[in-house]
């Protein structure tokens, strides 16, 4: 991934869950799906891979360089370091299998923005090997050797299919979001300033319609539930220009601050 783009949703860092090699196959994927369960969970893979490739289109941010295949922050942008992060020990706070892969989620998104900031991340580092080796899940292994958000997403959600923890990756994917949407509202003059009118209309439009079908699939799994209850209020993302999306993040703030500590709590 050469550009630091938030919105990424799904799998901004989840390479980040590679080498683990003794996760366990431990449940087997279902096979009773229903049709539309199966259309809803489609739709809403289709619109996370088009945000990611959408996002790749825009300009790089001004104080985004690249340096050897990757990417690093400016002498200037590294000078300001991030309070906003979250605390590695939230980790410690996860009771149920849902919260440790949302908690493990929003972790990898923070690790590598602190990475990103040379702040250090021994913490991040510890919280997210203990929450892997917890979670077990063998659908990790399949993203070792994968480099871009589109391509790890893409193996990831059919690894988690074929393991039967699919209904898992909406919980990566809604703590993800959130959390880069948390993210992004601290920064919101630079990081919209890459974006344009044809881009935010995109960006939201599939936002929303990701959301209502979260929403939608708390039909056939009740641990979605909460996720869907936690992120319904960000529907007010439906911006159609730039200046029209800074307005609705900053009308936002207190709905993304309480989705967030819905989600990783």
């Amino acid at each position: 991934m050469k550009k630091f783009s938030v919105l990424a949703i799904a799998a901004i860092l989840f390479a980040a869950c590679g080498g683990q090699k003794n996760a366990q196959n431990t449940e087997s994927a279902d096979s009773l799906k229903s049709f539309e369960q199966q259309q809803i969970e489609a739709s809403i893979k289709m619109h996370i891979d088009s945000i990611a490739a959408d996002l790749g289109k825009l300009k790089q941010l001004p104080f985004v360089q690249e340096n050897n295949g990757g990417i690093t922050l400016t002498k200037e942008e590294k000078q300001v370091k991030p309070d906003y992060l979250l605390s590695p020990s939230v980790s410690e706070e996860a009771a149920t299998l849902a919260e440790k892969y949302r908690i493990l989620s929003a972790l990898n998104v923070d690790r590598k923005i602190a990475s990103l900031y040379e702040m250090p991340t021994e913490d991040y580092d510890k919280a997210i090997t203990k929450l892997i080796a917890d979670i077990n899940d063998p659908s990790f292994k399949a993203i070792d050797d994968t480099n871009t958000v589109f391509e790890t997403s893409t193996t990831l959600y059919d690894a988690m299919e074929e393991n039967g923890r699919i209904n898992f990756f909406w919980q990566l994917a809604a703590a993800a979001l959130v959390e880069e949407l948390y993210v992004m509202n601290q920064n919101t003059d630079k990081f919209l300033s890459v974006f344009t009118d044809e881009a935010v209309s995109d960006v939201t439009f599939r936002i929303v319609v990701i959301l209502d079908a979260i929403n939608r699939l708390t039909e056939y799994d009740a641990d979605i539930k909460p996720v869907a209850e936690a992120i319904a209020p960000l529907e007010v993302l439906n911006a159609t220009s730039v200046a029209e999306m800074k307005a609705q993040l900053a009308e936002a703030k207190d709905k993304i601050d309480a989705a967030r500590k819905a989600l990783v709590k």
